[in-house]
């Protein structure tokens, strides 16, 4: 194990413990000490079964499809549903594989068949009748003659348990001709309309069972790209290539989960294509030998919300997992069938492991914003309040909800001084680096449009040591967001909300400032105690690594006065995790051997109160971030901003 594995498995440590389970013989153990108390949490925070259980009802399951399919006996004369086929020549062409496909498949491009497989519940109880949700989840890109709709049935089965209708659609036929994506999402809006006609034909063994007002979308790869273009479409009026084509969509489609997706194969006029007022759930595999950077947080920066929707966005990114074993026919052949020859295969999850994370998350999040099961929203703000059902790896988690108030988010201009709103300064003290740039993805080898996470940030770094090695220090490194008066009441900002924050650690420690003071001030100084907490410490430390990152977050109202909270009471701050897929290292070269994901921390607003109980939420003026509790470090820090999330949220927060 290399020095910088262990120290990037040493400093996540915290948040594995915390989990409660139990660790592979390659992670060595942690003695926490009295300063770790606030790391370990109460993991059981989510009571009652996980959402991966099985539910209540039995599963029922058909197909649908064209009926006549001369491959797969499944939509041939076995369908339950007989569905019309849909012409996708505006969209899709098989170029020169025309003949070849044709051939195959037995049909054209333009007529392509509409063809599902279906769990749902069952059973004699009387509430098995319905109406219950629909989701609808496509694959992407494998071996056309490898089917990949199957390989979503552990999915199926489960959520069809607990009251949903699963679909899993077959575009096995459009696996890798050009410009596949726009099609697949406009293919799952074609079944959607088919979906609707089930539900309105009285002779339909669905009639009546389907809630059309509560749908959900999924994909996983390039159906993982896709899913943002059918959210797309189904608000347009006209097919952005081609204004001749119409659209009359318009379906309640609620919810959107991508699952391992890349991002940006369709881009009509040049443009990522954006998202708006849907709830949304991405996540993604670190050592994924296919997508190899996590390009779903994209999309996720680019869904906005307008004033009044109520929903949210989260992100998850699951060491050890890979792209195919989500999906129980790709499994770990990421490159293929002979992936063991380049991929190195040896510390992925297991498969059922990684599934279970799917089950755990999608089941939720469907849970929560299609159902109302409340319950479940504190597991996207932090995943160790499910700790004890999660598989044993670690998590980075990233949560966004509607209606928050945001401070800095880093995106608006090229001066470092301005935040997110009129008024609003952003001020910097005795800090190392204090600058703003694009968060970058992994995979520098690849173009440079695709190594952009396409999020501004600001990196912060410190060293409160003001000569070299010395036990002379200075002030603490302070980055300070000034509010203008009257700004936290006009925006609703009161004890039920909270701050949150995106950020990461990184393995950089800046160089000691230089000490601008007279000679002789600094002579008197050297004989003084250190003014920095903890910054022997971190000197010992530093021929063994960086020591792990903590900073003070503090919050100033009218009045002048303060509250002030560690930032690791709401857990640990990450550095990267090392990352390596293939057998043959120098394979790797060019490509950064870490994904930089930002970790949100969401610090309620109570909290401040009962360090401070005259603090007035409700006037607060300043915001900061104060580099006091190690003596030097780096942090990337992203979307400030007060939540006003309902008071749901913390029912079963951590404590």
């Amino acid at each position: 194990m290399s020095d910088r594995n262990a120290r990037a498995r040493t400093a996540l440590l915290p948040a594995v413990l915390a989990l409660g389970v139990v660790l592979p013989a390659c992670y060595a153990p942690m003695v926490f000490t009295e300063s770790d108390a606030d790391l370990v949490l109460d993991t059981r925070a989510i009571r009652g079964p996980s959402p991966a259980e099985p539910g209540a009802f039995d599963v029922g399951y058909l197909t649908y499809g064209s009926g006549t399919d001369r491959n797969r006996g499944g939509f041939a004369d076995s369908v339950a549903i007989v569905t019309d086929s849909v012409d996708g020549s505006d969209l899709l062409t098989w170029g020169g594989q025309r003949e070849s496909r044709e051939e195959y498949w037995g049909f054209s491009i333009e007529g392509l068949p509409l063809n599902g497989r279906v769990w749902y519940p069952d059973g004699a109880a009387a509430d098995a009748a319905g109406p219950f949700p629909l989701v609808l989840v496509v694959h992407g890109n494998h071996s056309p003659t490898d089917y990949s709709d199957p390989g979503y049935d552990y999915l199926g089965e489960l959520l069809a348990s607990r009251g949903y209708i699963l679909v899993s659609l077959d575009m096995n036929f459009i696996n890798g001709i050009s410009r596949e994506n726009d099609g697949r999402g406009w293919m799952m809006l074609e079944h959607l309309r088919v979906w609707h006609e089930f539900a309105e034909d009285a002779d339909n063994p669905f009639a009546g069972r389907v809630d059309l007002s509560n749908i959900a979308i999924m994909g996983h790869s390039r159906g993982g790209e896709a899913v943002t273009h059918a959210a797309a479409f189904n608000r347009l009026d006209r097919y952005p290539d081609d204004a001749n084509v119409t659209f009359d969509y318009g379906y309640d489609i609620r919810s959107v989960v991508a699952i391992a997706p890349v991002d940006g194969q369709y881009t009509p006029s040049g443009r990522k294509v954006p998202m708006r007022d849907v709830n949304y759930l991405v996540f993604h595999g670190s050592h994924d030998g296919d997508v190899t950077s996590f390009h779903g947080l994209r999309p996720y920066g680019r869904l906005e919300f307008s004033p009044g929707f109520e929903g949210f966005k989260a992100a998850v990114y699951m060491y050890r997992a890979n792209h195919g074993q989500w999906n129980s026919v790709w499994n770990s052949f990421d490159r293929g069938p002979r992936s063991a020859r380049s991929l190195d295969l040896r510390y992925l999850v297991p498969p059922a492991d990684q599934r279970r994370m799917a089950e755990i998350y999608v089941s939720a999040f469907l849970g929560a914003t299609l159902k109302g099961e409340k319950e479940w929203l504190p597991l996207f703000r932090d995943h160790r309040v499910v700790g004890d059902w999660l598989p044993p790896t670690m998590y980075v988690t990233r949560m966004e909800a509607a209606g928050n108030v945001s401070l800095a988010d880093f995106e608006e201009d090229i001066d470092v001084t301005t935040g997110a709103a009129e008024g609003i300064e952003l001020r910097g003290d005795s800090l190392a680096t204090w600058r703003e740039a694009t968060l970058e993805l992994r995979s520098r080898n690849q173009a440079a449009t695709s190594a952009s996470q396409e999020n501004q940030a600001v990196w912060l770094a410190w060293n409160n040591r003001i000569r070299g090695d010395t036990t002379v220090h200075g002030p603490p490194g302070v980055f300070e967001i000034a509010l203008p008066d009257g700004f936290a009441s006009e925006h609703g900002v009161d004890a039920r909300g909270s701050l949150d924050l995106h950020l990461a650690a990184t393995e950089r420690l800046p160089g000691a400032r230089r000490d601008p003071r007279p000679e002789d001030e600094r002579a008197e100084e050297d004989e003084a105690e250190p003014a920095s907490p903890g910054a022997d410490e971190g000197a010992e430390e530093e021929d063994e690594g960086p020591p792990p990152i903590d900073l003070t977050v503090e919050l100033e109202d009218a009045q002048g006065r303060t509250a002030r909270v560690p930032l690791s009471r709401y857990g640990p701050v990450r550095r990267p995790l090392e990352i390596r897929i293939l057998r043959r290292q120098d394979l790797e070269a060019g490509t950064d051997h870490s994904e930089l994901v930002l970790q949100s921390y969401h610090l309620p607003m109570s909290d401040f109160m009962e360090i401070a109980p005259d603090f007035d939420p409700t006037s607060v003026v300043a915001v900061r971030l104060v580099f006091d509790r190690v003596a030097a470090g780096e942090v990337v820090v992203d979307d400030i901003a007060f939540s006003r999330l309902p008071v749901e949220f913390w029912e079963a927060r951590l404590r």
